[in-house]
């Protein structure tokens, strides 16, 4: 992931958001009822192809891998920008994907190539990710998933179920969608609730591999966060003068941006060896998953918080940006669940 390629595939996203994903704008966007600017999402998908980038050319892809996809939410993970790459161009395209069904892919997946239908997995009960909270019975789904991503705006709907994955229209009959409250503001997360909604089976794959993807891009997201928060509090540092110097000359502020900058770099290291290991399917994903959802969770809330600390009282105003990474890290905390214990590779 330090190739050259990769180095200047994420030097012209970086590029891109940092002209059309300020601050400002994703203030702005966070406040409409999509979440996001879909204009930035068009030119993600038309100038750099985000969402083709995971999709088989066959299905009107790049060809790429998920390292790929993975770099790219990562970008966005340093600009909090809520547009669909996370839940349908990762894990929605993923999820078709792991179906295995090939007429299915070539139905769905060229037009989520293109950013023109988005994806949304339906998945988790009210406590979390370890049962879904949709059951089939007859091609007919009941229940409501609780914690969906891009869940209001998505064209066609992902199912897990306990007897398989399921595809079903957004807009059918028998699904009802709203938007819940929660902590974090720059990312809307739904309730989608079915009643006997008739709905068509993907086959069932185990939803092993698509938690793994999961953990993969939010530890990702993850170091994008707290690589920003650094880089924030070094510059808020440097330009804020107390005794008549920087604030950023004492020893001891010195100290605490240089404990921050290893655990970034650590949990660098962490991210990356998992999504090699997911991309690649490899036998230690498992194992590699686990420990970057666990590091990564812990060093974008330690740097976050350090981050809060070193801005001072400004940092806890709606008009600093470092309340809302705060957030940001303390829901992706929960996203996905969260590993109990090591899973040893097999």
């Amino acid at each position: 992931m330090t190739s050259t390629e990769h180095q200047e595939f994420t030097a012209s996203v970086r590029a891109l958001l940092a002209k059309h994903a300020g601050s400002a704008a994703v203030r702005a966007a966070m406040d409409t009822e999509l979440g996001y600017d879909p204009a930035l999402w068009r030119r993600l998908c038309e100038q750099i192809g985000v969402a083709a980038l995971a999709i088989p050319e066959e299905y009107g892809g790049v060809g790429a891998s998920l390292v790929e996809s993975l770099l790219v939410v990562r970008e966005l993970g340093r600009t909090l920008a809520g547009v669909p790459m996370l839940g349908s161009a990762v894990l929605g395209t993923q999820a078709v994907l792991l179906s295995g069904d090939a007429q299915v892919c070539a139905r769905l997946l060229p037009e989520v190539a293109e950013g023109t239908r988005t994806l949304a997995v339906c998945w988790a009960d009210e406590s979390g990710w370890d049962e879904p909270g949709v059951e089939e019975d007859g091609g007919k789904l009941t229940g409501t998933a609780h914690y969906v991503i891009d869940g209001h705006t998505a064209d066609t709907l992902i199912v897990i179920t306990s007897t398989g994955f399921f595809e079903i229209a957004s807009a059918a009959t028998g699904v009802a969608r709203r938007v819940v409250p929660t902590m974090d503001p720059t990312r809307k997360l739904s309730e989608i609730t079915f009643t006997a909604a008739e709905a068509t089976r993907l086959g069932d794959p185990a939803p092993t591999r698509l938690r793994e993807i999961a953990w993969a891009a939010v530890a990702a997201e993850q170091v994008g966060a707290a690589a920003r928060c650094l880089e924030m509090t070094v510059d808020y540092t440097k330009s804020r003068v107390q005794f008549g110097r920087p604030i950023g000359s004492f020893q001891a502020l010195k100290h605490r941006m240089a404990d921050m900058y290893v655990l970034l770099e650590s949990a660098e290291s962490a991210s990356v060896a998992a999504t090699l290991a997911v991309a690649e399917d490899a036998a230690t994903a498992a194992e590699d998953v686990w420990v970057a959802r666990r590091h990564c969770t812990e060093a974008l809330s330690t740097i976050v918080a350090e981050t809060v600390q070193l801005h001072g009282g400004i940092a806890i105003t709606w008009e600093h940006d470092a309340h809302l990474f705060f957030k940001r890290a303390h829901g992706n905390a929960h996203l996905f669940g969260t590993p109990r214990r090591p899973v040893a590779a097999s």
